[in-house]
């Protein structure tokens, strides 16, 4: 039965033959959507490796999911190859235009323009996703990228049927999506449309078919390019052609971190996700291990991030700023940080000074690839906001990000998600905004863990309560990691977050007792996607988050 549905699954986005068993074993897929998902899989039953199946699944996302990734934004892939043990994050974060200056979001008066970062074409920095995904499939793929793009061109030319999570979600941006006139293809007649609604996107199947035919070349230069940067500066923003022309990925070393015998590698700057978790890592592994669901062990989990978040505001770009990272994960800094936790009691901590710097993602994707060979990719992408800016660029369908609001304005200016900042991650011309994304693998004696999620800053802490449960329990249990319940601080405002749902009277006393503000948010948050390799020969897993409407499939 679990067989017969892979194939009807795979049926939807092309013929392919069948999958081997004694092949498919040690294979895993989870992504936030089952048309992406079955797109990855059917890169594999054609032979293709992880890094195939990642470059199918990003772009099927970018055509199903719409509303929060796509050729018009950007994001990190963490890989690693099997055969050689080589790890690398490919950077495909997006960069400011050369033209734009802090001025042009704030008045004459020096007030900010309101929506200027997220609304319209201020808010649009250069896409990194197109670029990523043919760097990704000409550098470790075995496949052309006319047969990984396969998926999402058929995807974006023929339609699919939305689903109640895509309903949902262009009710929340209906009238954002009416706004302008390239939008309208996301809605049904001027509306946001009921589950079943066909989305059919010909204008992105023909860039994407460009992108198949001429690699990166086919998005950031001709026609396709001109296209973008007419429509961009016709709503108000500053591209030239040659931002377009100039965007390269860069590929950079992990974070590396040994927590209790596990091997952990983590996205690098301008991620801040991996330097947080190896602080938080370095401070937690001075206390013993405990239930991370546990009044006692959560208090010291919020003491940490907000330490790490803190320390948040120092980061930036790397090409552009100097980051002092030995200094924030030395044992020096560390220790004193250990040494200012009081068990029984929240610390409050001095200010963010007025020229630290830190912003991230409010909405975002994540998927999880593991092939039989073992290699494996851990992708986080994103248009921030949900449908980005608002509009699509001209006749390529490409749906705009507001990565701009990533940037931080001004000390006293906090972006969408309620973070802080100062020059460590100013705007400026090809800067790479600070993010929160945050792909992960965990590897000890069990095996290997991939996994990642979106949520802006929460993202952070989704990664970090989830591989904390991985390594404390000898019985892998992935269904419980991307389903328990989750809370949050990020130093500022001086809240702890958690979910409506999963903690009771008592354990909100303990940690009020404590003496830790409690903000109980409205909704569950997250999307969280994990694949499981187990050492041996053993089954791979995949779980998708229950919070979305996903499939995993192994």
């Amino acid at each position: 039965m679990m067989l017969r549905r892979l194939f009807l699954v795979l049926a939807v986005v092309c013929c392919i033959p069948a999958l081997h068993a004694a092949d498919s074993s040690r294979s895993a897929v989870a992504s936030a959507h089952p048309l992406a998902t079955a797109a990855g899989t059917a890169t594999l039953a054609r032979g293709g490796n992880a890094f195939d199946a990642a470059v199918a699944v990003a772009a099927a996302l970018a055509v199903v999911e719409p509303y929060s990734s796509g050729l018009g934004g950007g994001g990190f892939f963490l890989l690693h190859r099997a055969s050689d043990r080589h790890q690398v994050m490919i950077d495909a974060r997006e960069t400011a235009p050369s033209g734009i200056e802090v001025r042009h979001f704030f008045d004459a008066q020096g007030r900010p323009i309101k929506d200027a970062t997220t609304r319209g074409g201020t808010a649009a920095a250069i896409p990194g996703l197109p670029a990523g995904i043919a760097h990704l499939a000409q550098r470790y793929g075995t496949l052309s990228l006319r047969e990984t793009l396969a998926p999402a061109i058929r995807l974006a030319r023929e339609g699919f049927k939305t689903d109640q999570r895509y309903a949902r979600i262009a009710k929340l941006r209906e009238a954002m999506l009416r706004a302008t006139p390239g939008t309208a293809v996301f809605l049904d007649d001027g509306r946001a449309p009921a589950p079943g609604f066909m989305l059919r996107q010909p204008g992105l199947a023909d860039t994407l078919e460009h992108i198949a035919r001429d690699g990166a070349g086919g998005f950031y230069q001709g026609a396709v390019a001109q296209d973008l940067v007419a429509a961009v500066n016709a709503a108000g923003g500053i591209w030239r052609p040659e931002d377009l022309a100039a965007y390269r990925v860069i590929e950079r070393e992990p974070v590396r971190i040994v927590y209790r015998g596990a091997a952990i590698t983590a996205a690098a700057l301008p991620s801040a996700g991996g330097i947080a978790l190896a602080q938080v890592l370095g401070m937690l592994g001075h206390f013993p291990q405990a239930d991370v669901q546990q009044p006692e062990a959560a208090h010291l989990v919020a003491e940490a991030l907000r330490r790490a978040f803190r320390d948040r505001t120092r980061l930036g770009d790397p090409d552009q700023v100097a980051v002092p990272v030995s200094e924030l994960l030395g044992k020096n800094k560390l220790n004193q940080y250990v040494k200012s936790i009081d068990r029984n009691r929240a610390t409050p901590l001095p200010p963010v000074f007025p020229d630290e710097g830190g912003a991230g993602s409010r909405n975002t994707t994540h998927f999880s690839i593991v092939d039989a060979a073992g290699n494996r990719v851990a992708a986080t992408l994103t248009i921030n906001l949900l449908f980005g800016a608002g509009f699509v660029g001209g006749g390529t369908g490409v749906l705009l990000n507001n990565e701009m609001d990533d940037f931080t304005l001004r000390a006293d200016v906090a972006n969408s998600f309620r973070l802080r900042g100062g020059e460590a991650n100013a705007v400026a011309p090809g800067k790479r905004p600070l993010s929160s994304m945050t792909p992960t693998f965990v590897e000890d004696d069990k095996g290997v863990l991939i996994l990642g999620a979106p949520g802006g800053s929460r993202i952070i802490s989704q990664v970090l309560l989830a591989t904390l449960e991985y390594l404390r329990n000898p019985q892998v249990d992935i269904q419980r990691l991307v389903a328990m319940p989750r809370y949050h601080h990020q130093y500022w405002p001086d809240q702890l977050e958690i979910e409506p749902e999963g903690f009771s009277e008592q354990w909100r006393n303990a940690l009020e007792a404590k003496g830790h503000q409690l903000r109980v948010v409205n909704r569950k948050w997250g999307n969280m996607q994990v694949v499981f390799q187990p050492k041996g020969e053993g089954a791979a897993q995949a779980a998708s988050d229950p919070r979305g409407s996903d499939v995993a499939w192994y």
